[in-house]
């Protein structure tokens, strides 16, 4: 009879869908679906659907840099390294042809996600002249008005990404 083998047990952050390591069986490259796709123009607006499907998955800090590179010793370097090469595959995923291209060569998810913060984030005047435009020549004209509203509010809503209200450190504030 051949010697009875201890069955081989997967670390628990491995299977605790709690860990930030924990990828679930069905997810691979092509499982994280981001509209709208990033195309150069929309960064606010992809930038918040991707940090949300990604903090729903539990891997913000893979791209926010509240993670550090485990050691080679680390027992959690491996489950570290698939993670490390499946996020920047749901990067390259969400972004148009041109812009994926130049994401493949990145050696991290932190490195290609701050490659694209540093490319698209910066605030875009000619893009707040043209919001701050539009809301004021919105008229209703046939548009119900639920769908005027929505327009309206998409366009407040974007402006305010661009324009966030500063935050008041007034020594009479106190909360």
């Amino acid at each position: 009879m051949p010697p009875r083998q201890a069955p081989i047990v997967a670390p628990p952050q491995l299977i605790n869908a709690d860990s930030i390591f924990y990828v679930h069986p069905s997810e691979g490259p092509n499982s994280l679906t981001v509209t709208p796709q990033l195309n150069g123009s929309n960064y606010l607006a992809w930038n918040r659907s991707m940090r949300r499907a990604l903090g729903a998955k539990n891997k913000l800090p893979f791209i926010d840099g509240s993670l550090p590179v485990p050691d080679l010793q680390d027992l959690n370097r491996h489950a570290w390294e698939h993670c490390n090469h499946l996020i920047p595959s749901w990067i390259i995923n969400s972004v148009n042809d041109s812009i994926a291209q130049t994401l493949v060569f990145h050696e991290t998810a932190i490195n290609a996600w701050e490659d694209l913060h540093e490319r698209f984030a910066k605030v875009d005047r000619i893009r707040i002249s043209y919001l701050r435009a539009s809301i004021n020549n919105l008229k209703q004209g046939t548009k119900s008005v639920l769908d005027y509203f929505t327009e309206m509010r998409m366009l407040w809503d974007e402006l305010n990404s661009h324009c966030p209200m500063p935050n008041c450190t007034c020594a009479s504030m106190s909360m």
